[in-house]
């Protein structure tokens, strides 16, 4: 057995209540009388109304007596001015607690909003870590995406509109009060969204398990997903209605969504943040490309950690995949899930020229997210990695 040195270490473990399930969604009636009942801000975006989950919701408050209006002008990206007029919107019509339903994008809106709501200033002036003094009223979850973990993490991201910049809000003052996780709300997401968030999801658990904030607890919950991930993500593409495939996604990004809360994430987040706030470009895409490069930057700093990885993602036992094969496996079983997923392997963004690229590097070097990736890095080192994903697109 390999001796764990993390183990004498003193960590701290934050998630909140959860059920999951195919029917926890309508439990919420019963937690919101838990949180004291009053008017509800029900927060969600216009594709999740498409879907029909927000009317469903909305009719089981209606049958409950409980009185709530609806806030849906939320963007893929949420914007600080969302969040401002969301907030303006909440202490207008004298609710008392969030309810939200959809993916990231609407749940880290409700949070930045119970933020704003709870200690009356700009949204932006919380970036950074332990920054909200006052906590936000109750705010239950029903993500409807298996990816981003926004529901079980102390992570908000918001688009400050005025740098195009993405912001990190990280506080145990922005973990919601309960998550429902309904797997069947996720069978309406299409295939590229499915396929995006699921690989969120592996971003998410294989940066906390190499993050240098990990510890046995988040070691646990990151390599669990990435199990569940490997398993089950490659099937949702021919069998999106199998409730066991979105149930096991859904497991996967939960167990991710625990582990990078409490470990943090590293170079490929912060890198995908730069590129979503500066180019508007969906956050799972943008991972799912720099998972890759930016494991086999960093795969000296930890080379077992992926070796354990790699042996997962490839299906095979561990002393099948000798370390210096390692970059190799893992390249190609990453590489294997995108072409499975229809990812491709390049960002379509449009004409790159350098001093957009420098800008992209810059930006994500100063992310918080940097601070706990498993090696250091410089701008030249993002360079040459957007480049790989960009390459086609940069001009000189």
């Amino acid at each position: 057995m390999q001796v764990d040195h993390g183990l004498t270490e003193m960590r701290k473990f934050v998630a909140p209540e959860f059920i999951f399930g195919i029917g926890a969604r309508k439990r919420c009636p019963d937690y919101i009388r838990t949180f004291g009942g009053g008017k509800v801000l029900l927060v969600s975006d216009p594709g999740v109304e498409d879907a029909g989950w927000t009317q469903e919701i909305a009719a089981l408050l209606r049958q409950n007596r409980i009185p709530y209006v609806l806030y849906d002008s939320v963007s893929p990206n949420p914007r600080d001015t969302e969040v401002m007029k969301g907030a303006e919107f909440y202490l207008q019509n004298d609710c008392s607690m969030i309810l939200v339903v959809g993916g990231g994008s609407p749940i880290d809106c409700a949070k930045g909003i119970g933020i704003v709501v709870s200690n009356d200033r700009s949204i932006l002036s919380f970036e950074g870590v332990d920054n909200v003094p006052v906590p936000m009223p109750p705010l239950i979850c029903i993500p409807t995406t298996a990816g981003t973990s926004a529901d079980v993490s102390q992570f908000a991201i918001i688009l400050d509109t005025g740098n195009s910049n993405k912001i990190a809000i990280v506080s145990k003052g922005v973990v919601p009060d309960i998550s429902l996780i309904d797997p069947e709300t996720t069978k309406t997401m299409d295939m590229a969204l499915s396929a995006e968030t699921g690989m969120d999801a592996l971003t998410h658990a294989v940066e906390a398990f190499v993050s240098n904030a990990s510890s046995p607890v988040t070691d646990m919950h990151a390599l669990r997903a990435v199990e569940y991930l490997a398993l089950y993500l490659p099937r949702v593409i021919d069998e999106p209605q199998d409730s066991t495939v979105r149930s096991g996604i859904m497991m996967g990004s939960l167990l991710a969504g625990l582990a990078f809360s409490n470990a943090s994430l590293g170079l490929v987040h912060a890198m995908a943040h730069s590129l979503g706030g500066l180019l508007d470009l969906p956050h799972g895409l943008c991972n799912s490309l720099l998972l890759e490069h930016v494991s086999l930057f960093n795969f000296d700093a930890e080379p077992e950690k992926y070796r354990r990885v790699a042996a997962v993602l490839s299906r095979r036992a561990l002393e099948d995949v000798p370390l210096q094969s390692t970059p190799r496996v893992l390249q190609e079983a990453l590489k294997g899930l995108r072409e499975i997923l229809f990812l491709g392997n390049s960002l379509d963004a449009g004409p790159i020229d350098e001093t957009t690229v420098n800008m992209l590097a810059h930006r994500a070097l100063n992310d918080p997210c940097t601070v706990t990736n498993p090696k250091d890095a410089d701008t030249g080192d993002l360079i040459k990695i957007y480049e790989k994903i960009l390459h086609r697109k940069i001009k000189k």
